[in-house]
């Protein structure tokens, strides 16, 4: 009997082989691609891995005009440069497949775990594997778990596969079609090729951006007053009346107030509880980490598979903030306490262990939570992930923290002031957490009734603020809250907008050019920034994996609304490219020139080069050359006013736009005519640069002619 089981990363490939059979032996094929030999229970069983997706979906006909007609093809064939190595896994799969007896499909239960193997299975193995094969189901790649799954394995989930295919097709439909029918609409505009992006959940997700940038922009402030009475021992009181609009009820209060004491009107104390936190589901890791470390949900992610993969914790995709006592806390405990500083938290757990658990749920996984097994070496990012995670796996099991409050009133002059102070009286989870701070304020000696000093009454004026920019985590917790895009997906969508230059900053602006797509195709074509439609279609999506909706009738529906957005726009083909193009230039101006016209960066194919030129060329010639990787500052050169550039490593270099700035110009005006350009005829001349003198044409930036002055003789002898 000779078994193959397919995997989706060579690191759980490893575990999986070292579970089985503790002598497994990892060999090489074609030198580069490990794989493992080994017997269980009789078995001869071959080890073998994917990379992720080896299959990708890619139109029949690459020259029709709209792909609809879609089938599934190795990745090396799509993508011949970038994907070339998948060639020797796809290889590798089908060499040990063949003339297997059964299959095992060991790829991360998900929805994309179960499309990579399925797609491993029918197309490299050959579609009569999938009668054969069978499916193992684990959330941790602990040696336990993985024989578990593999004692206890399952039929492949169809259903799952039927989403996976479903989704694939609609993205490859919304994304390829759409931005293709956008990048041409510029094309036939403005015959320019410009680089743009469209997608099912990243369009209405953009849009979501562009409207807190408008709310921020549209909004104006209002100016208010808070009124504060500094009593004696360093108490500072508010007024009740807190943000008080009106500047005559301000300046009335504060005449009646100063110079008078008050009198403690009542004091309130009270008890309360806070709950422990709830497990880490993705989106709540990924919320976590950039409050406390600032790390971005991408990079979160990323450690949070790295760590589950060493087998250090769970899985982490997953949706669930629940921990069901089949995962043997004791034994995790148990594993955790040989470090010295989770010792001392978990020798204080109470004897029941019963987390406090989130109302979230996910059939596949559990909550992420710490394996037991403690790390050998990880980096100090790693590190502070994976430290996080094992502190709230451990805080989830104590019991509420205790607070006493005490709110204190103060009459002065017939007006109410008031001010509060909280004090612990049982630490409770937060003793165990330490990525919260305390409350443990003192309480000052009053009694109601008690003479206060009132040393000053002042007056705060402030305004009212706009809505908050999103950041990261919270754009993720906006989109979980609106049902768009997956666990898996949100932060590689933020991250293509980033890359598209859509969006910038920490504190998420929109640049002009992802505004104005959204402007634009709101006026044009509004279903695609529609996020209803993005929901809905996200729910039929989920709703085949539940039996509710097949996947044609899904792939179906998205085609007919693909093809209503192309048609309108197609029918407004022309203004569409042209105000895409308009708001791409906008963010390309890095200044303004002399002329009066502006400075925008472009790109030129011919050298493959990035240049600073006049929009009003060819009546003005100014233009700059750009050193390699050069990126604007935000601020300008102090002796002409262009903007300043940095490029280069460590330190970057930070220069003005001109590398004449501050020399004597007179030959940069009146360049001295050496000879004529052997490519277009016009007069050559002699320039400076940032790299000393070179010969260079008169036409450029339309003819980008350029020669040492060693080599003129010989130019001038050749022409």
């Amino acid at each position: 009997m000779h078994e193959v089981i397919i995997c989706e990363k060579p690191t759980s490939a490893q575990k999986i082989a070292q579970a089985l059979d503790s002598k497994a032996k990892m060999q090489k094929y074609n030198k580069k691609v490990k794989y493992w030999e080994l017997n269980h229970d009789g078995k001869d069983i071959t080890i073998v891995s994917a990379v992720g997706h080896l299959y990708s979906l890619t139109p029949d006909n690459p020259k029709d005009k709209v792909y609809f007609d879609l089938h599934w093809a190795p990745l090396y064939e799509i993508d011949k440069k970038s994907k070339a190595y998948t060639r020797d896994y796809v290889n590798a799969i089908k060499k040990f497949a063949k003339g297997a007896d059964s299959y095992i499909h060991a790829c991360d239960y998900d929805i994309e775990g179960t499309l990579i193997g399925y797609t491993a299975l029918k197309y490299a193995c050959g579609e009569d594997s999938l009668s054969k094969a069978s499916r193992m189901k684990f959330s941790t790649l602990t040696k336990k778990d993985l024989l578990d799954a593999y004692e206890n394995r399952i039929d492949i989930d169809m259903h799952q596969v039927d989403s996976g295919i479903a989704r694939h097709v609609l993205d490859y439909y919304f994304g390829v079609n759409i931005s293709k029918a956008l990048i041409s609409s510029v094309s036939k505009a403005k015959s320019r090729y410009l680089k743009l992006s469209a997608g099912r959940v990243q369009t209405p997700t953009l849009s979501i951006l562009v409207d807190r940038e408008k709310e921020i922009k549209d909004f104006v402030p209002e100016p208010f007053w808070i009124l504060k009475a500094l009593l004696e021992n360093d108490i500072v009181a508010e007024h009740v009346d807190g943000k008080i609009f009106d500047p005559e009820r301000a300046e009335e209060i504060l005449s009646k107030c100063r110079g008078k004491d008050g009198i403690v009107d009542k004091i309130k104390l009270s008890n309360s509880t806070t709950k422990p936190p709830v497990p880490f589901n993705l989106g709540g890791l990924q919320a976590e980490a950039y409050n406390v470390f600032n790390f971005s949900p991408k990079k979160t992610q990323t450690i949070a598979q790295n760590l589950y993969t060493a087998g250090y914790t769970s899985y982490p995709r997953t949706s669930s903030q629940k921990l069901p006592e089949s995962l043997d806390f004791k034994n995790i405990f148990n594993g955790l306490k040989n470090n010295k500083e989770f010792k001392v938290h978990i020798d204080q757990l109470p004897s029941k262990l019963k987390p406090n658990e989130g109302k979230k749920e996910d059939a596949a996984h559990p909550a992420i939570h710490p394996t037991g097994i403690l790390p050998d070496k990880l980096d100090k990012d790693e590190l502070k992930v994976y430290q996080l995670i094992v502190y709230r796996f451990i805080s989830v099991f104590f019991e509420a923290a205790k607070f006493e409050s005490m709110n204190t009133t103060v009459n002065i002059a017939d007006e109410l002031f008031s001010f509060k102070r909280r004090r612990v009286t049982h630490k409770g989870w937060m003793e165990h957490y330490p990525y919260r701070s305390i409350d443990n304020e003192e309480f000052p000696n009053v009694k109601e009734g008690d003479t206060i000093a009132v040393e000053d009454v002042i007056s705060e004026e402030k305004e009212t603020k706009p809505p908050a920019r999103y950041n990261q985590a919270s754009l993720i917790k906006e989109l979980e809250k609106r049902e768009l895009g997956t666990k898996a997906t949100r932060a590689d969508i933020i991250a293509k907008l980033e890359d598209r230059k859509y969006i910038s900053g920490t504190k998420i602006e929109v640049t002009q050019l992802g505004e104005n797509i959204i402007d634009t195709l709101k006026e044009y074509c509004a279903n695609l920034t529609s996020e209803e439609l993005t929901r809905e279609m996200e729910l039929k999506l989920e709703g085949i994996d539940e039996d509710k909706s097949s996947k044609e009738e899904v792939i179906d529906e998205g085609k007919k609304e693909v093809i209503t957005i192309l048609d309108d726009i197609g029918k407004h083909e022309k203004e569409i490219g042209s105000k895409l193009y308009d708001s791409y230039q906008e963010t390309n101006i890095v200044g303004k020139c002399s002329c009066g016209g502006n400075l925008i960066k472009r790109y030129s194919p011919k050298t493959k080069s990035h240049f600073v030129g006049c929009t009003n060329y060819p009546e003005c010639t100014v233009a700059y050359s750009l050193p390699k990787g050069a990126r604007f500052l935000k601020k300008t050169c102090e002796k002409c006013g262009l903007p300043m550039i940095s490029f280069g490593r460590k330190p970057p270099t930070h220069a003005c736009l001109d590398p004449n700035c501050g020399k004597d110009k007179t030959k940069t005006h009146n360049p001295e005519v050496v000879g004529k350009c052997p490519e277009c005829g016009k007069d050559l001349v002699k320039r400076s640069g940032r790299y000393g003198d070179f010969i260079g044409c008169k036409g450029f930036p339309k003819c980008r002619f350029t020669a040492s002055v060693d080599e003129l003789d010989s130019i001038l002898k050749n022409s």
